[in-house]
Protein backbone atom coordinates (compact mmCIF):
# COMPACT_ATOMS: atom_id res chain seq x y z
CA UNK A 1 0.00 0.00 0.00
CA UNK A 2 1.41 3.18 -0.89
CA UNK A 3 2.04 6.07 1.80
CA UNK A 4 -0.51 8.74 1.53
CA UNK A 5 0.53 12.33 1.10
CA UNK A 6 -1.45 14.50 3.60
CA UNK A 7 -4.00 16.96 1.77
CA UNK A 8 -2.57 16.81 -1.22
CA UNK A 9 -4.59 14.30 -2.95
CA UNK A 10 -1.61 11.59 -2.50
CA UNK A 11 -2.90 7.82 -3.42
CA UNK A 12 -6.29 6.61 -1.92
CA UNK A 13 -5.86 4.78 1.33
CA UNK A 14 -8.42 2.07 2.76
CA UNK A 15 -8.13 1.13 6.86
CA UNK A 16 -10.29 -2.19 6.92
CA UNK A 17 -11.47 -2.93 10.44
CA UNK A 18 -8.17 -4.63 11.81
CA UNK A 19 -6.86 -1.05 10.85
CA UNK A 20 -9.25 1.12 12.92
CA UNK A 21 -9.54 -1.11 15.81
CA UNK A 22 -5.67 -0.90 15.95
CA UNK A 23 -5.73 3.10 15.41
CA UNK A 24 -8.47 4.29 17.26
CA UNK A 25 -9.29 2.50 20.45
CA UNK A 26 -11.54 3.59 23.25
CA UNK A 27 -7.81 4.30 24.72
CA UNK A 28 -7.58 6.64 22.09
CA UNK A 29 -10.81 7.61 20.87
CA UNK A 30 -12.31 9.05 23.83
CA UNK A 31 -9.82 11.43 24.96
CA UNK A 32 -9.66 12.64 21.15
CA UNK A 33 -13.29 13.53 21.66
CA UNK A 34 -13.10 14.85 24.78
CA UNK A 35 -10.59 17.38 23.05
CA UNK A 36 -12.16 17.77 19.97
CA UNK A 37 -16.01 17.91 20.44
CA UNK A 38 -16.29 21.06 21.88
CA UNK A 39 -14.18 22.94 19.97
CA UNK A 40 -15.64 21.35 16.79
CA UNK A 41 -19.43 21.08 17.24
CA UNK A 42 -20.29 24.48 16.03
CA UNK A 43 -17.71 24.54 13.37
CA UNK A 44 -18.89 21.15 11.64
CA UNK A 45 -21.87 21.69 9.18
CA UNK A 46 -23.81 18.12 9.31
CA UNK A 47 -27.28 18.20 7.75
CA UNK A 48 -29.67 15.91 9.16
CA UNK A 49 -29.40 12.62 8.44
CA UNK A 50 -31.30 11.56 5.75
CA UNK A 51 -33.50 7.96 6.34
CA UNK A 52 -34.57 6.27 2.79
CA UNK A 53 -37.19 3.02 3.63
CA UNK A 54 -35.69 0.20 1.80
CA UNK A 55 -38.36 -2.07 2.42
CA UNK A 56 -40.83 -1.05 5.41
CA UNK A 57 -42.38 -4.48 6.07
CA UNK A 58 -38.98 -5.71 7.03
CA UNK A 59 -37.96 -2.35 8.62
CA UNK A 60 -34.82 -2.28 6.21
CA UNK A 61 -33.39 0.89 5.35
CA UNK A 62 -30.87 3.15 3.89
CA UNK A 63 -28.96 6.21 5.76
CA UNK A 64 -27.11 9.14 4.85
CA UNK A 65 -24.91 11.00 7.03
CA UNK A 66 -22.58 13.93 5.18
CA UNK A 67 -20.60 16.45 7.13
CA UNK A 68 -17.74 18.97 6.33
CA UNK A 69 -15.24 21.54 7.90
CA UNK A 70 -13.05 24.16 6.31
CA UNK A 71 -11.17 24.41 10.16
CA UNK A 72 -7.69 24.31 9.63
CA UNK A 73 -7.74 21.79 12.42
CA UNK A 74 -10.16 19.84 10.67
CA UNK A 75 -9.94 20.21 6.88
CA UNK A 76 -12.07 17.15 6.15
CA UNK A 77 -15.18 15.99 4.18
CA UNK A 78 -16.84 12.92 5.64
CA UNK A 79 -20.06 10.85 3.72
CA UNK A 80 -20.83 7.84 5.73
CA UNK A 81 -23.12 5.45 3.86
CA UNK A 82 -25.45 3.35 6.18
CA UNK A 83 -27.79 0.04 5.38
CA UNK A 84 -30.18 -1.26 8.65
CA UNK A 85 -31.34 -4.70 8.39
CA UNK A 86 -32.52 -5.50 11.52
CA UNK A 87 -33.75 -8.63 10.71
CA UNK A 88 -30.67 -10.08 10.27
CA UNK A 89 -29.79 -11.14 13.31
CA UNK A 90 -32.46 -14.09 12.32
CA UNK A 91 -29.82 -15.15 9.43
CA UNK A 92 -26.81 -14.84 11.61
CA UNK A 93 -26.04 -11.62 9.55
CA UNK A 94 -24.96 -7.91 10.60
CA UNK A 95 -27.89 -6.03 11.41
CA UNK A 96 -25.76 -2.39 10.07
CA UNK A 97 -23.51 -2.53 7.31
CA UNK A 98 -21.91 1.15 6.40
CA UNK A 99 -19.05 2.51 4.11
CA UNK A 100 -17.30 5.96 4.82
CA UNK A 101 -15.20 8.44 2.66
CA UNK A 102 -12.38 10.50 3.76
CA UNK A 103 -11.90 13.91 1.14
CA UNK A 104 -9.76 17.16 1.71
CA UNK A 105 -12.08 20.40 1.94
CA UNK A 106 -9.07 22.10 0.80
CA UNK A 107 -8.88 20.03 -2.62
CA UNK A 108 -11.76 17.90 -2.82
CA UNK A 109 -9.33 15.05 -3.13
CA UNK A 110 -10.26 11.52 -2.20
CA UNK A 111 -7.78 10.90 0.61
CA UNK A 112 -9.53 7.49 2.29
CA UNK A 113 -11.97 5.04 2.56
CA UNK A 114 -13.32 3.13 5.64
CA UNK A 115 -14.89 0.16 6.96
CA UNK A 116 -17.72 1.89 7.70
CA UNK A 117 -18.98 -0.64 9.90
CA UNK A 118 -16.26 -0.69 12.24
CA UNK A 119 -15.96 2.97 12.43
CA UNK A 120 -19.45 3.37 13.76
CA UNK A 121 -18.66 0.67 16.14
CA UNK A 122 -15.78 2.13 17.52
CA UNK A 123 -17.09 5.76 17.52
CA UNK A 124 -20.51 4.60 18.92
CA UNK A 125 -19.18 2.69 21.87
CA UNK A 126 -16.86 5.84 22.52
CA UNK A 127 -19.63 8.36 22.90
CA UNK A 128 -21.19 6.08 25.51
CA UNK A 129 -17.38 5.58 27.05
CA UNK A 130 -17.54 9.61 27.22
CA UNK A 131 -20.75 10.32 28.34
CA UNK A 132 -20.38 7.81 31.53
CA UNK A 133 -17.16 9.68 32.21
CA UNK A 134 -19.04 11.95 33.38
CA UNK A 135 -22.68 10.44 34.27
CA UNK A 136 -21.43 7.23 35.82
CA UNK A 137 -20.52 6.31 39.04
CA UNK A 138 -16.51 6.38 39.60
CA UNK A 139 -17.04 3.27 41.55
CA UNK A 140 -19.19 1.42 39.18
CA UNK A 141 -18.62 -2.77 39.59
CA UNK A 142 -21.23 -3.96 38.06
CA UNK A 143 -21.93 -3.39 33.73
CA UNK A 144 -25.14 -4.60 32.43
CA UNK A 145 -25.43 -5.01 28.93
CA UNK A 146 -29.07 -5.35 26.84
CA UNK A 147 -28.10 -6.76 23.96
CA UNK A 148 -25.74 -9.46 22.16
CA UNK A 149 -25.44 -7.94 18.94
CA UNK A 150 -22.15 -6.64 16.61
CA UNK A 151 -22.45 -3.41 19.21
CA UNK A 152 -22.47 -5.23 22.32
CA UNK A 153 -18.37 -5.90 22.90
CA UNK A 154 -17.59 -2.73 21.92
CA UNK A 155 -19.44 -1.22 24.54
CA UNK A 156 -18.38 -3.57 27.19
CA UNK A 157 -14.80 -2.49 26.16
CA UNK A 158 -15.41 1.68 26.14
CA UNK A 159 -17.36 1.76 29.39
CA UNK A 160 -14.71 -0.92 30.85
CA UNK A 161 -11.95 1.76 29.47
CA UNK A 162 -13.47 4.83 31.26
CA UNK A 163 -14.20 2.54 34.46
CA UNK A 164 -11.78 0.11 35.16
CA UNK A 165 -13.58 -0.76 38.48
CA UNK A 166 -15.97 -3.21 36.54
CA UNK A 167 -15.80 -6.59 37.66
CA UNK A 168 -19.30 -8.03 36.58
CA UNK A 169 -20.30 -7.60 33.30
CA UNK A 170 -24.14 -9.45 32.80
CA UNK A 171 -25.28 -9.79 29.10
CA UNK A 172 -29.27 -10.11 28.26
CA UNK A 173 -30.33 -10.79 25.01
CA UNK A 174 -33.83 -12.32 23.66
CA UNK A 175 -31.94 -14.98 22.22
CA UNK A 176 -30.27 -16.48 25.59
CA UNK A 177 -27.88 -18.55 23.27
CA UNK A 178 -26.43 -15.25 21.96
CA UNK A 179 -25.40 -13.98 25.37
CA UNK A 180 -23.98 -16.71 26.92
CA UNK A 181 -22.05 -17.06 23.45
CA UNK A 182 -20.91 -13.51 23.91
CA UNK A 183 -20.22 -13.77 27.69
CA UNK A 184 -18.27 -16.79 26.60
CA UNK A 185 -15.89 -14.87 23.92
CA UNK A 186 -15.81 -12.30 26.14
CA UNK A 187 -14.07 -14.43 29.20
CA UNK A 188 -11.63 -16.29 26.69
CA UNK A 189 -10.52 -12.88 25.18
CA UNK A 190 -9.76 -11.42 28.43
CA UNK A 191 -6.30 -10.99 29.17
CA UNK A 192 -4.04 -13.06 31.51
CA UNK A 193 -4.44 -11.86 34.89
CA UNK A 194 -8.27 -10.29 34.51
CA UNK A 195 -10.37 -9.82 37.55
CA UNK A 196 -14.09 -9.97 35.33
CA UNK A 197 -16.08 -11.87 35.37
CA UNK A 198 -18.97 -12.17 32.58
CA UNK A 199 -22.14 -13.68 32.77
CA UNK A 200 -25.64 -14.19 30.89
CA UNK A 201 -28.73 -13.82 32.00
CA UNK A 202 -32.38 -15.49 31.03
CA UNK A 203 -34.32 -12.73 32.98
CA UNK A 204 -33.38 -9.38 32.52
CA UNK A 205 -35.95 -7.78 35.35
CA UNK A 206 -33.94 -10.33 37.51
CA UNK A 207 -30.44 -8.91 36.69
CA UNK A 208 -30.69 -5.38 35.92
CA UNK A 209 -31.43 -3.92 39.58
CA UNK A 210 -27.94 -5.19 40.01
CA UNK A 211 -26.27 -2.93 37.38
CA UNK A 212 -24.37 0.64 37.90
CA UNK A 213 -24.48 1.13 34.45
CA UNK A 214 -26.74 -0.49 32.37
CA UNK A 215 -26.34 -0.03 28.31
CA UNK A 216 -28.94 -1.37 25.56
CA UNK A 217 -28.10 -1.75 22.19
CA UNK A 218 -31.23 -3.23 20.30
CA UNK A 219 -33.38 -2.31 17.95
CA UNK A 220 -36.70 -3.26 19.94
CA UNK A 221 -39.68 -0.62 19.15
CA UNK A 222 -41.06 -1.50 22.86
CA UNK A 223 -39.87 -0.96 25.79
CA UNK A 224 -37.11 -3.70 27.28
CA UNK A 225 -35.96 -1.54 30.63
CA UNK A 226 -38.52 -0.23 32.85
CA UNK A 227 -37.66 2.59 35.17
CA UNK A 228 -38.94 0.69 37.88
CA UNK A 229 -35.59 -1.97 37.62
CA UNK A 230 -33.26 0.87 37.96
CA UNK A 231 -31.52 1.22 41.33
CA UNK A 232 -30.57 4.63 43.00
CA UNK A 233 -27.16 5.70 41.45
CA UNK A 234 -27.19 3.78 38.04
CA UNK A 235 -26.60 5.06 34.66
CA UNK A 236 -28.53 4.00 31.45
CA UNK A 237 -27.04 4.14 28.21
CA UNK A 238 -29.28 3.72 25.53
CA UNK A 239 -27.97 3.10 22.05
CA UNK A 240 -30.16 1.34 20.04
CA UNK A 241 -33.06 3.64 18.42
CA UNK A 242 -32.19 6.14 15.87
CA UNK A 243 -36.34 6.61 14.69
CA UNK A 244 -39.22 7.65 16.77
CA UNK A 245 -40.81 4.15 15.63
CA UNK A 246 -37.72 2.69 18.00
CA UNK A 247 -37.59 2.03 22.00
CA UNK A 248 -35.34 0.93 24.53
CA UNK A 249 -37.10 2.05 27.92
CA UNK A 250 -40.33 3.13 29.31
CA UNK A 251 -41.23 6.91 30.09
CA UNK A 252 -40.42 5.87 34.22
CA UNK A 253 -36.72 5.29 33.55
CA UNK A 254 -36.47 9.16 32.10
CA UNK A 255 -39.09 10.31 34.99
CA UNK A 256 -37.05 8.75 37.38
CA UNK A 257 -33.83 10.29 36.39
CA UNK A 258 -32.10 13.27 37.77
CA UNK A 259 -30.08 13.82 34.88
CA UNK A 260 -30.89 13.19 31.26
CA UNK A 261 -28.39 13.75 28.40
CA UNK A 262 -28.16 13.71 24.50
CA UNK A 263 -25.29 13.01 21.97
CA UNK A 264 -27.01 15.95 20.51
CA UNK A 265 -29.65 18.03 20.00
CA UNK A 266 -31.14 15.77 16.73
CA UNK A 267 -32.08 13.11 18.89
CA UNK A 268 -34.94 14.84 20.57
CA UNK A 269 -36.81 14.24 17.38
CA UNK A 270 -34.95 10.97 16.17
CA UNK A 271 -34.72 8.78 19.46
CA UNK A 272 -38.21 7.39 20.22
CA UNK A 273 -38.00 6.98 24.05
CA UNK A 274 -37.63 10.71 23.93
CA UNK A 275 -40.39 11.53 21.39
CA UNK A 276 -42.78 9.39 22.56
CA UNK A 277 -42.48 10.60 26.22
CA UNK A 278 -42.91 14.54 24.96
CA UNK A 279 -46.25 13.32 23.02
CA UNK A 280 -47.16 11.56 25.99
CA UNK A 281 -46.49 14.75 28.37
CA UNK A 282 -44.47 12.05 30.79
CA UNK A 283 -41.40 14.37 29.87
CA UNK A 284 -40.51 17.84 28.27
CA UNK A 285 -37.96 18.57 25.95
CA UNK A 286 -36.88 21.13 29.26
CA UNK A 287 -35.98 17.96 30.77
CA UNK A 288 -32.84 17.44 28.76
CA UNK A 289 -30.24 18.55 30.92
CA UNK A 290 -27.63 18.96 27.70
CA UNK A 291 -25.62 17.66 25.25
CA UNK A 292 -22.00 15.90 25.24
CA UNK A 293 -20.44 18.34 23.90
CA UNK A 294 -22.25 20.65 27.29
CA UNK A 295 -20.52 17.77 29.16
CA UNK A 296 -17.27 17.77 27.15
CA UNK A 297 -16.83 21.40 27.52
CA UNK A 298 -17.91 21.80 31.25
CA UNK A 299 -20.71 23.70 30.19
CA UNK A 300 -23.26 21.37 32.19
CA UNK A 301 -22.72 19.18 35.26
CA UNK A 302 -23.16 15.78 34.53
CA UNK A 303 -23.85 13.51 37.85
CA UNK A 304 -24.15 15.43 40.97
CA UNK A 305 -24.51 12.87 43.93
CA UNK A 306 -24.03 8.83 44.05
CA UNK A 307 -27.53 8.33 44.35
CA UNK A 308 -29.34 10.05 41.38
CA UNK A 309 -30.17 7.81 38.23
CA UNK A 310 -29.18 9.13 34.83
CA UNK A 311 -29.57 8.83 31.08
CA UNK A 312 -27.64 9.65 28.30
CA UNK A 313 -29.40 9.01 25.23
CA UNK A 314 -27.25 8.84 21.49
CA UNK A 315 -28.75 8.46 18.22
CA UNK A 316 -25.47 9.04 16.06
CA UNK A 317 -24.39 12.18 14.61
CA UNK A 318 -22.31 12.66 11.05
CA UNK A 319 -19.81 14.98 13.26
CA UNK A 320 -18.42 12.08 15.27
CA UNK A 321 -17.95 10.16 12.11
CA UNK A 322 -15.70 12.92 10.92
CA UNK A 323 -14.08 13.40 14.17
CA UNK A 324 -13.17 9.97 14.42
CA UNK A 325 -12.39 8.88 10.69
CA UNK A 326 -9.78 12.19 11.14
CA UNK A 327 -8.24 10.37 14.32
CA UNK A 328 -7.65 7.09 12.02
CA UNK A 329 -6.37 9.07 9.12
CA UNK A 330 -3.75 11.48 10.78
CA UNK A 331 -2.77 8.33 13.24
CA UNK A 332 -2.30 6.58 9.60
CA UNK A 333 -0.35 8.81 8.20
CA UNK A 334 2.25 9.43 10.75
CA UNK A 335 3.21 6.06 11.33
CA UNK A 336 3.50 4.80 7.57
Amino acid sequence: MSSPQKMTGGSCIFLDAAALRSLIPPSSLVPHLLISLPSHSTAVQSPSRQIFPVDPSASSSLLLMPSWSSSPSLPYIGVKIVTSFPHNSDLGLPGISASYALFSSTTGANLAGFDGTELTLLRTSAVSALAARFLAREDARVLVMVGAGALAPYLIRAHRFIRPGIERVIIWNRSAARARDLARRLEEEEEEGGNVVFEHAESLDEVIGFGDVVSCATSSKTPIVKGEWLKPGSHLDLVGSFSPAMRECDDEALVRAARVFVDFPAAMSEAGELVGAFERGAFSPEDVAGNLSDLAGGLKVGRRSPSEITVFKSVGTALIDLLAAQLAYESYITIT
